[in-house]
């Protein structure tokens, strides 16, 4: 006979493993997309910041405009970076006003990717079967999510 005194403790009850089952699921749906650019999911995630930032005029950038972007810590990045710009997608300079801070650029290799990369985000969408207005509802609701975390 079992207790079932803390029914908040069972797996299926949880919110978080959905969310991080559900991220490591995207992830690997990503993989094969990204392959035929050569590229993994963070550094994909590190284009896309790149990109925008690039087609909104604003590049460079510096490191921690792409931690703040991406949540994570440069201790994460800074290695990310350095792959990236030995495969030719990025630069990297110490910046001419303030030596501590690095600024990132896109190469012509990583910026022609773009073209190749525009296809990912439909592509995944067709691999999940889901209906876009029901992907941008949950996106956004994620979204709310990770705004009240941050705050807390």
């Amino acid at each position: 006979m079992t207790k079932d005194t803390a029914p908040q403790l069972h797996l299926d009850n949880q919110l978080c493993f959905p969310v991080y089952t559900l991220s490591r699921l995207i992830t690997q749906a990503y993989q094969p997309l990204l392959k035929a650019l050569g590229l993994t999911y963070p550094q994909y995630l590190v284009m896309l910041v790149l990109w925008e930032a690039d087609e909104k005029g604003e590049l460079p950038v510096q490191v921690r405009f792409i931690t703040e972007k991406l949540l994570l810590d440069t201790g994460t990045v800074t290695p990310l970076l350095k792959r990236m710009e030995e495969a030719g997608l990025l630069q990297r300079r110490r910046s001419s006003v303030d030596e501590r801070v690095v600024e990132i650029y896109l190469s012509e290799q990583g910026r022609s990717l773009r073209s190749q990369a525009e296809t990912v985000p439909f592509e995944l969408l067709c691999r999940t079967g889901v209906d876009p207005k029901r992907g941008i509802a949950m996106r956004d609701e994620m979204l709310a999510m990770i705004r009240v975390l941050q705050q807390s």
